[in-house]
């Protein structure tokens, strides 16, 4: 399966977030670290809703970037 992720830039790091899985959260000194923990961090997330019998959602969000005059 394939979910969108964002990543945002903090301070200190990288944070990144899942929107088809709340509460599927990774930080990363990089963005490409932030990137292989959010990896992760879904495999594992999706292992525990399906330990608990819950449902895993279909990845359903797209992202795109959209250029603006400022």
């Amino acid at each position: 399966m394939e979910y969108t992720i964002v990543i945002e830039k903090a301070p200190e790091n990288y944070a990144a977030y899942v929107p088809d899985l709340p509460g599927c959260i990774a930080t990363g000194a990089t963005r490409d670290e932030a990137i292989r923990e959010i990896g992760t961090a879904i495999v594992l997330h999706i292992e525990s809703l399906r330990e608990h019998g819950e449902s895993v959602p279909a990845p359903h969000c797209t992202a795109t970037v959209v250029e603006v005059a400022a």
